[in-house]
């Protein structure tokens, strides 16, 4: 497989309008800028986004213009993508928080520096600054009846559930990022085709151009949910190397495949021998340490994935307490179960540390408590284990 065929090919859902025709453009030498926006929602780029990340990388390696470009003004619209109730509106101050590190976190991936960096964008650049008769006019290129087919607007409407105006105005936002940036491809999940097909339709209308929409897959499990950001349990490109290793662990057998053909650099000619290995094997376990170990190797380091990988096998399959563990000095004699757990970052919140424990996540030298509130004296080194994996030992400077 060429790299252009698998550019058009692997982890690809869709190419409008033809596969062909970009192929075609591609092979003739042009060089092309390709764009994808992530709005900055939450603070993590999760394995989600890492699919989209790659195909960036793709473009990038091949010598065409990319650029990453980061939602901070529609990430206050907010995209009603998949939504069955309007989301919260995030403040200016939140979203940058939130897009603080994206540079960082795709930077695993995609290339910021050197030979052909990526560039990195802001929306609000140029929507911050859209005056009210050019939103009016961007709006009449869009029918209502337009916006109403989408099927989440549909749903909404037969549940008797409000659709705010706000989100009608979303698709309309994103789309003309086409337009300001003069893109020649999208790139987007499935889920994101109706707002990616408006800033074609835009680019058509405002500049007579074609815009290529490439729509990537998204990493479902068997019904149909996401995964990668679930939640209370994001799939983070920066997890540390052993918690991603046993999140990705965590994993359902049917996304193996899938995961090596999306997420990881294995040959296409190798990943066919797995799929066929997977329909004739009864326990998929080595297969899916292979796709843990070829993540967190991407995203990290070989040296990294080993260690992972020896890790989990320890703590997790031989039930074995590592012989190295985090260690934190706390300054009381004796504290509460919850805020150790809080204080350590075992547990994000005071609530989930109450949760982790009530529902027997958590040991103590190899003691189960179920008692969030229990007094944990510190005179001496404990070990306290969250769960299958984690583990730390804690002691007092007193």
């Amino acid at each position: 497989m060429d790299k252009i065929e698998e550019l058009l090919t692997r982890g690809v859902a869709n190419i409008i309008p033809s596969k062909k025709e970009l192929g075609n453009l591609l092979r003739s030498g042009k060089k092309l800028r390709v764009y994808q926006g992530f709005d900055p929602t939450s603070p993590d780029l999760h394995i989600g986004h890492m699919l989209g990340l790659k195909k960036l990388r793709q473009w990038q390696d091949l010598g065409h213009e990319v650029i990453f470009l980061i939602g901070d003004f529609t990430g206050m619209v907010g995209d009603p993508t998949g939504r069955d109730k309007t989301r919260e509106p995030l403040s200016r101050e939140q979203v940058l928080e939130n897009a603080k590190t994206y540079k960082e976190q795709a930077g695993r991936i995609v290339r910021f520096k050197g030979k052909n960096p990526v560039q990195i964008k802001y929306n609000s650049e140029w929507l911050s600054k859209l005056p009210a008769l050019e939103i009016a006019k961007l709006m009449s290129l869009l029918t209502v009846q337009q916006i109403l087919e989408r099927d989440m607007f549909r749903k909404r409407i037969k549940n008797d559930q409000e659709i705010s105006m706000v989100e009608v105005t979303y698709p309309i936002m994103q789309g003309y990022d086409s337009v300001a940036m003069n893109v020649d491809v999208e790139i987007g999940g499935t889920d994101q085709l109706f707002n990616m097909m408006v800033g074609r339709d835009m680019m058509r209308k405002i500049k007579g151009k074609n815009k290529f929409v490439i729509t990537t897959p998204l990493l479902t499990d068997a019904s149909g949910e996401k995964i990668g950001k679930t939640e209370g349990n994001t799939i983070a490109l920066t997890d540390k190397p052993e918690d991603l290793f046993a999140k990705l662990m965590r994993l359902p057998d049917e996304i193996i495949g899938k995961g090596f053909e999306y997420l990881t650099n294995v040959s296409m000619s190798e990943i066919t021998e797995i799929y066929t290995k997977l329909k004739l094997e009864k326990n998929p376990i080595i297969f899916k340490k292979r796709l843990a170990f070829e993540i967190v190797k991407q995203l990290n380091d070989e040296s990294s994935a080993q260690k992972a990988q020896e890790h989990f096998e320890k703590t997790v399959q031989k039930k074995e307490a590592p012989e190295k563990m985090e260690t934190h000095t706390l300054k009381k004699s004796e504290e509460r179960l919850a805020d150790i757990l809080v204080e350590t970052k075992l547990a994000s919140s005071k609530s989930d540390a109450q949760r982790l424990v009530e529902q027997g996540g958590v040991s103590i030298d190899g003691t189960k408590t179920i008692d969030p509130n229990e007094i944990i004296e510190l005179k001496n080194e404990r070990v306290i284990k969250v769960g299958k994996h984690r583990f730390v030992k804690i002691r007092s400077t007193n």
